[in-house]
Order: structure tokens, then sequence, then C-alpha cells
């Protein structure tokens, strides 16, 4: 097989100004967050642009080919997903993984006394909905931030029963996979069904065949227009009322009484982002025609070069698994002696590379990977609580895409080394009480008062 090529993606390269007032290609290493687009995305929704029509109830010719277009990105997620596309699954369309689960935590007709389990490790779209509806039943973590087929095993076998094993494909921490073909096939052993939590597994591996449910988004895999999809069978959608109830979503209207349509409309009130749909419908294409055999190797040759790297930086600490077995291109990590959001500041303004940092929102799973004490989550809390977020814990993350070269890691690696061996900002940062976030102080082009963006914290979530 020839040798990897990383692909461009829309907006690579782009200049950045810098503190000393030199413009650098921008290194973006917040693809756990979100992706740029992929240069054929972004053809095909231009493409599709002046064809763009209401779907599903237009009679015009306009209507009749955006409706086929997004009925066939709709097929395109099934086979995605390893589903027939007329076979007993659905695949609704919405806006991302957190709408899913929540859509699905809605929809299972849960009680007060139904158990859900899920575990430690995930981020909070797959912790708080489920809040809302059941009891959680949590799988513990190892001091690595891993846990094992025992482990949610034993979770499994303690009574009630539960209803769900929901089980993130891929931690958006660690980068850490789970043995997910392990964890489905003990859940069904014993009953259980399985929701994996795609988001961050979808644009690296393919998805789980035997899994009951998946939930992914678009925007983590190059195609950022807005769509996510949840896969469940039809059946849970066959009866009782829909999570939006809207126009779209019936057969019949009168002012005391609605009969629903049938799934998967049913479950799609109002106008769909068809946008959103095609873009990831190429997104879906374009990952195929690159192939998965040549994204899996390069996600580790990049895993393996950035976490040994940090490794081997003085005063770096790697968090997570010490194994480069099972990790995706993801690295979150702390710099002794410097306040992670001060760190992810200076290698943005000092260095244009894009990283996140925080707690990358899975608060449960961070505090365990660093090894905090519950008096001290207390003290954090309570500042947090009267608007100081000065001290917030969390740690950097730097995050790989299908379009990161060797280079690149490289050049963040470097970057890294420096601020650990004391390089001197060329600037003073200022921290906001109110964000936790640091500013550099001047008039530079980029980076004067007046360029700072309204909004939350950074590292909020």
């Amino acid at each position: 097989m020839p040798p990897f090529a990383p692909p461009k993606l829309v907006g690579d390269g782009l200049p950045v100004d810098c503190l000393d007032g030199q413009a650098r290609p921008y290194l973006n290493l917040d693809a756990a967050a979100s992706t740029n687009a992929l240069p054929a995305v972004a053809t095909r929704v231009h493409e599709f642009l002046p064809w763009y029509s209401s779907v599903h109830r237009g009679a015009g010719y306009k209507s009749r080919f955006a409706t086929r277009a997004y009925e066939e990105a709709r097929m395109a997620a099934l086979s995605f997903a390893g589903r027939e596309a007329e076979g007993r699954d659905v695949a609704i369309i919405c806006r991302n993984t957190t709408e899913a689960i929540n859509h699905l935590a809605f929809r299972l007709d849960l009680n007060r006394d139904d158990v859900v389990i899920t575990t430690v490790v995930e981020h909070h779209a797959n912790l708080l909905p489920w809040a809302r509806f059941c009891q959680r039943r949590f799988v513990e973590c190892d001091q690595e931030g891993t846990f094992d087929a025992s482990a949610v095993k034993q979770v499994l076998e303690k009574g009630p029963r539960p209803r769900l094993l929901a089980v993130t494909g891929a931690s958006n921490v660690s980068g850490w996979l789970p043995p997910l073909d392990e964890l489905i096939d003990m859940a069904h052993e014993h009953g259980v069904p399985v929701l994996v939590d795609a988001a961050q597994l979808a644009p690296h591996r393919k998805l789980p065949v035997s899994a009951d449910y998946l939930a992914w988004s678009g925007h983590k895999m190059y195609a950022p227009f807005g769509a996510g999809v949840l896969v469940a069978p039809r059946s849970v959608f066959a009866t009782g009322d829909p999570f939006l109830a809207g126009g779209g979503a019936v057969e019949l209207v009168d002012l005391d009484e609605v009969t629903w349509t049938d799934p998967p409309e049913r479950e799609e009130a109002g106008s769909p982002n068809v946008i959103g749909a095609i873009a990831l419908h190429e997104a879906i294409d374009e990952l195929d025609r690159i192939g998965f055999e040549g994204i899996t190797g390069h996600d580790e040759d990049i895993a393996r070069q950035m976490r040994k790297g940090l490794a081997a930086i003085d005063r770096v600490r790697v968090l997570g698994p010490r194994s480069d077995a099972r990790i995706l291109p993801v690295a979150a990590f702390t710099l002794e002696g410097m306040p992670h959001a001060l760190v992810a500041a200076r290698l943005s303004a000092e260095y244009g590379i894009g990283v996140r940092h925080g707690c990358f929102c899975a608060h449960p799973y961070l505090i365990r990977l660093l090894g905090l004490r519950q008096h001290e989550v207390a003290t954090y809390r309570e500042a947090v609580r009267a608007g100081d977020h000065r001290s917030m814990p969390g740690a950097v993350r730097a995050s790989a895409g299908v379009n990161t070269s060797a280079a690149d890691i490289d050049r963040f690696l470097g970057a890294v080394g420096e601020l650990a061996g004391g390089v001197v900002a060329p600037a003073v940062y200022r921290q906001d009480p109110a964000t936790g976030d640091y500013w550099p102080e001047g008039d530079l082009p980029g980076w004067s008062e007046s360029d700072r963006a309204l909004g939350a914290s950074c590292s909020r979530g």
C-alpha cells in the first residue's frame, strides 16, 4: 500500500498574525472539537446550493430534487453505520451527537426506576441526558483512564437489570478506544442493548455494526454544516410522541388531536438541515474514498509521534494510557508551572497553533486523570460559583485529523518544548477572572483589546 498522503482541508495554511508581527500558517490541532471541511464537501455544497429547496412537501422540480438528495444522505448514513437501506433501523438526521443522545433518551420511554449504565470516561453528552429520565450506574476507570470488559461486566450484573449500556466509542480527552466489540457482545449476553457515542470515533474508524444505537456528528468528520445522525431501530419511534412536535411529523392535526406520521419523518419536525445532510453524505463518501485502512495507519503514526514527543519534554505530563495501543491522535497534557489556559494562549498568540484547554466537556473523567481529591474539587466548585474561573483545573489537548502531517506535529512539539524550556513571552499575559482565559497586552493586529471576541470562556464545557 502506498504511503498515506494527508489531504488538505479548506482553510489549511491560512496565515494568522502572531505577537512578533509575523504571520504564520495556522496549525489546527483541535480536530476533536470540530474539523474544517474536506474540499470535496465544500464543492458538493457549492454545487447543490442553486438546487436548494424545501424537502418532502413541495411539488416543484427543485423541491423533488432536494428531497431525493436529502433521502440519499439518509441512506448513506445508514450504510456508514453498517445498516441495510430497507432493514429494521432508521437514521434520524439531527444537529449533532448531543441532540441525538437527548433524542434517544426521550424516546426510550424511561422511568425514574430504570437504570442506564454509562462510564466516567464519557463526554457530558452521554452523561447528562440520562440523569433527566432515570438512574445512572457508572463504570469506573483506572489511573490511566481506561477500563476493561470485566469492569463493565461487574456493573452489568448488578440488579436491577439495566435498560441500556451507553458508552463512548473513543474518548475526546485521552483518545482511548474502549474494546467496543467485546463490550457490546457482553452487554447483549446480558440482554442489554448498547448505545455508542461515536462522535470521536466516526472520523477515524469504522462504526461498530453490532451496536443497537449509534450517534455521531458531521462537524467532527469534515462536514461542518450542522448535521448529525441517530441510528436506531424503527420500532423505537413507531409509537408515542416524537422528541419535537411540529410540521412534517404529522399525518393529521385537529385542535385537540394529532396523528403522527411514520418514522423517520415522525422524528424530524420542522424544516430539516438539507445542506448539512448533503455535506455529511459527501464526507461519508470522501472518507470511504480515502479509505479507513489508510486513515487508521495515519492515526497510529501521528498518535505515537505526538504522545512520545510530549512525554520526552521535561515538565510535560501526558494524561491517559501509557501504551500507544488503541489510541486516537489525541493527547491531553499539563505543563508544570504554567496554567493550561496560559499554555493554550501562548501556543496561539506566539506560534499560530490552535489547541483546546480546560476540561473538554468531560469533567468527571478529567478530574480522575488529574488525580484531584474531593476537597480540591469542592474548592474549585466554590470559586466557580462565585464567578472566579482563574484556578479551574484542566489540561491542554492537541488533537489531529486526517490532514495532520508529521511536520505539523514536529512544529507543535517544538513550540511546547520552547515553552517548557522557559522561553520568555514577548508580551505580558493577563488573566480574566470571569473566564480564566489569558490575553496578551498590546495593540498588535489580531491581538489588541478590540480583537477580543465576546462570549464564554474557552475552557468551559
